[in-house]
C-alpha cells in the first residue's frame, strides 16, 4: 500500500456527516488505484454494499458497468489494469427517502489532485455518471446530453451514464446508447488492455 493509499484510507473529515445521515455510519473509505493502470474509471461514490464489502462496484451496478465494459471480475479487479477512483471514497449514506446522498465534495476537494497527479496519464477513462462528469470534462450539461456527446471525447475518454437499475428505463429510452456506445467502448477497452 502506497502512502497516499493510506492517507486516504484513513480519511475521517466527513464522520460528523456521515454520523448524522439516516445510515449513522463510520466512513469507510474504499480505495482501488494503482499507477500505471491503463483504465482509469471515475465513478460517483461507494454504494451501502460496497461499503460492507470494501471492493468498488461489488453489486449489481458493477455487473452491469462490467458487462458494458465487456470484461469480466478477474481484469475488473486487477489493479494492474483497472483503477476505480470515485468522486466521493465513502458510502454519503441515505436521505431520509433512503435515496443515495451525492457524494460530499470535500472529498474531490482535498484528494482527486493527488489521486490524478499520482495515476498519471492514463490511456482510457470511464465517467461513471453526472458527478464524476462534471469534475473530469467540466461540463454543466444534463447526463444524457454528455453522453449523447460521447464522440467528442472518444476514445481517451467515454462518459457513461450510472449503471444502477434506476437506470434502466433511461436505457430503454435511449437505444443509441447500446447499439453505438457500447461496442466502441468495449473495443477500445480490449485494445488498451492489449498494448
Amino acid at each position: 500500500m502506497n502512502s497516499l493509499e493510506k492517507e486516504i484510507k484513513s480519511c475521517r473529515i466527513c464522520a460528523d456527516r456521515f454520523a448524522a445521515t439516516e445510515t449513522a455510519h463510520e466512513p469507510r473509505p474504499v480505495v482501488w488505484f494503482q499507477p500505471g493502470a491503463p483504465i482509469l474509471i471515475a465513478g460517483q461514490a461507494p454504494g451501502a454494499r460496497v461499503h460492507l464489502s470494501g471492493r468498488p462496484f461489488s453489486d449489481p451496478s458493477g455487473d452491469r458497468l462490467r458487462d458494458w465494459l465487456g470484461i469480466d471480475e478477474t481484469v475488473f479487479y486487477d489493479r494492474a489494469q483497472v483503477s476505480i477512483v470515485p468522486m466521493a471514497f465513502c458510502f454519503p449514506g441515505y436521505n431520509e427517502r433512503k435515496a443515495d446522498l451525492p457524494p460530499p465534495p470535500i472529498c474531490g476537494k482535498t484528494w482527486h489532485g493527488k489521486v490524478m497527479q499520482a495515476l498519471g496519464e492514463v490511456p482510457l477513462t470511464i465517467l461513471v455518471g453526472g458527478h464524476a462528469h462534471k469534475y473530469h470534462l467540466h461540463v454543466r450539461s444534463p447526463v444524457t446530453e454528455t453522453v449523447r456527446n460521447w464522440r467528442d471525447y472518444a476514445p481517451r475518454v467515454f462518459a457513461l451514464p450510472h449503471p444502477s437499475w434506476r437506470n434502466t428505463a433511461w436505457l430503454r429510452k435511449n437505444p443509441w446508447f447500446e447499439a453505438e456506445l457500447l461496442p466502441v467502448l468495449r473495443a477500445r477497452v480490449q485494445e488498451v488492455l492489449n498494448d
